[in-house]
C-alpha cells in the first residue's frame, strides 16, 4: 500500500477520535444529569430532637414506612444519643405495622443482641413473637381463608419461641399472659398442620405414613384439640393394615380421654372456628 492509498483512512481517524470524544461528553453529562435528578433527603440537617419529633408525629398519624424509616436514620445518626433504644424499637414496630416483615425482624433482633439490660427486653420479645406470629394475612389471606395451621410452620415455631422468653423469662411482664396464650394457640395450629397431612397421607393409602403422623401428634401436642383426630387416624390407618391388637389399645385410649366423642361414628371432628384470642383448649 502507498501513501496515496493510506492518506483517505489517515484523514478518517481525527473524525473517528472526534465522536468517539463526543459519545464519551454525552455519556458523561448524562451520568451526572442522573445523580443530581437523585431526590435529596429531607431529614438532612436535622437535629436529632427534630427527628425524633417528627418520626414520632408519623407514628401518630399512622404513616408506618415513614416512621419506621425515620427512626431508623435517627438510630444510624445518633447512636449514642438520648434516643437511640427507643428509635430501633420503635422502628421495628413500624415496620411491623407497615407490613415490613423483613426489615421489623431485622430491627428488633439487632435490639435484641444490643441490649439485653434495657427495661423494655419483655416488650421487645413479646414484639418479635409478633413480627413473626402475622396473624393478619392480608387480603389473600382472608380471601382463601388460609389459617395459621396451612402455613409454613417455621414461622410458627419462632413466634412461639419468642413469646415462651417473654412467659419464661418476664412471667410479671403486662405481656406474658397475652404471650401464653398465643403460644397456646400456635401450638393448637401446629398439631392442626400435622393433622392435616396425617389425613392426606390417609386418604391416599399411604397408612403407615398417616400412622406415624398421627402418633407424633399425640406425642407432641398431648392436649390439642387435634389429639381426638390423631387418635381416629390411627385407629383408622391400624384397621387398614391389618393390626388387630393395635387397633384395639388405640380404641382403649381413645374412649378413655374422649368418652363423648361422636367421630369414630361420623369420621369428622367438629372443628371450632377461632383466631388466636378465642384459645381452644384453656
Amino acid at each position: 500500500m502507498n501513501l496515496a492509498q493510506l492518506a483517505p483512512s489517515l484523514r478518517a481517524r481525527p473524525r473517528l477520535l472526534l465522536i468517539t470524544l463526543l459519545a464519551m461528553m454525552a455519556l458523561s453529562s448524562f451520568i451526572l444529569g442522573g445523580c443530581s435528578s437523585t431526590p435529596k433527603d429531607e431529614t438532612d440537617g436535622w437535629s436529632e430532637n427534630k427527628l425524633y419529633s417528627e418520626a414520632n408525629a408519623k407514628l401518630k398519624d399512622g404513616d408506618f414506612d415513614k416512621c419506621g424509616k425515620y427512626f431508623e436514620k435517627l438510630e444510624a445518626r445518633f447512636p449514642f444519643g438520648a434516643y437511640s433504644q427507643q428509635s430501633q424499637i420503635n422502628a421495628a414496630y413500624c415496620y411491623w405495622k407497615a407490613s415490613e416483615q423483613a426489615q421489623a425482624s431485622v430491627a428488633i433482633d439487632r435490639f435484641i443482641k444490643l441490649y439485653q439490660g434495657s427495661p423494655n427486653l419483655d416488650y421487645a420479645y413479646y414484639l418479635k413473637g409478633l413480627i413473626s406470629f402475622n396473624d393478619d394475612l392480608g387480603f389473600m389471606g382472608r380471601f382463601t381463608g388460609q389459617e395459621l395451621s396451612e402455613r409454613d410452620p417455621k414461622a410458627a415455631r419462632e413466634a412461639f419461641e419468642a413469646f415462651r422468653v417473654v412467659a419464661t423469662r418476664f412471667p410479671d411482664s403486662k405481656y406474658a399472659a397475652d404471650s401464653i396464650d398465643r403460644m397456646r394457640y400456635i401450638v393448637n395450629s401446629l398439631a392442626e398442620g400435622d393433622i392435616t397431612v396425617a389425613r392426606f397421607y390417609f386418604h391416599r393409602g399411604a397408612y403407615l405414613a398417616s400412622a406415624n403422623r398421627a402418633q407424633l401428634v399425640i406425642r407432641d401436642y398431648d392436649r390439642a384439640p387435634a389429639v381426638e383426630e390423631a387418635l381416629y387416624l390411627l385407629i383408622q390407618s391400624y384397621e387398614k393394615l391389618g393390626m388387630t391388637e393395635l387397633v384395639t389399645d388405640a380404641t382403649r385410649v381413645f374412649h378413655l380421654n374422649f368418652p363423648n366423642s361422636d367421630i369414630l361414628e361420623t369420621g369428622s371432628r367438629a372443628k371450632k372456628e377461632a383466631r388466636w384470642w378465642q384459645i381452644w383448649n384453656k
